[in-house]
């Protein structure tokens, strides 16, 4: 299993916009869904990857739970459906229902947002304050498939409380590991080589 880290996008960066479907619904979401939420989650997962496996039922809980405290949480995958299926639309909705995904769960069909966010892995994070300023990008927490750790969340928990609070960045923030983007044939960015 081949290990990716997060770009690591810069502190203060401006949410990158987007509009995009959502696989479950159906209906277009974009960045201007969330406005007057104090903190927006934009989480680039996929179906099939191990790692977003491992952690699934931690995202579940953390979107019912951040939900309710006013946190906007939006997932997006960005994989290239051609040749990896599992990752379209169609197993999208159903990864969404049996994982009990309450945010939306967009597709990133051109990967245009992926590359605006500088997304490199799944799962990889990009916590957002109430001004759409980067304050956490990194991981979920030290729990990796087989490494024993229990699956908390701790770390994206404690971004969440952060900004939500309208408290200062975190600091030492580490990297999210995870799958790398399954990028369409010679359109991998130059940032994710």
């Amino acid at each position: 299993m081949a290990e990716t880290p997060s770009s690591m996008l810069p502190l203060g960066t401006r949410a990158p916009d987007f509009t995009l479907p959502d696989a479950v619904s159906g209906r277009s979401v974009s960045l201007a869904d969330f406005a007057g939420k104090r903190a927006l989650l934009v989480m680039f997962l996929c179906n099939h990857c191990p790692f977003v496996k491992h952690v699934r039922s931690q995202l579940a809980a953390l979107g019912r739970e951040y939900g309710e405290k006013g946190a906007g949480i939006v997932a997006i995958s960005s994989n290239d459906a051609v040749n990896y299926p599992q990752d379209g639309p169609v197993k999208m909705k159903e990864e969404a229902k049996a994982a009990g995904y309450t945010f939306p769960y967009l597709y990133d069909e051109s990967q245009a947002v992926a590359r605006a966010y500088h997304a490199a892995c799944t799962p990889d994070f990009f916590l957002f304050g109430a001004d759409r300023a980067l304050v956490y990008r990194g991981q979920l927490d030290d729990s990796r498939p087989g490494n024993g750790v229990p699956v908390t969340g701790k770390d994206l928990r404690a971004a969440l409380d952060a900004a939500l609070a309208g408290k200062p960045p975190l600091p030492n923030q580490r990297p999210s590991i995870g799958c790398n983007i399954k990028w369409k044939p010679g359109k991998e960015p130059e940032y994710a080589r």
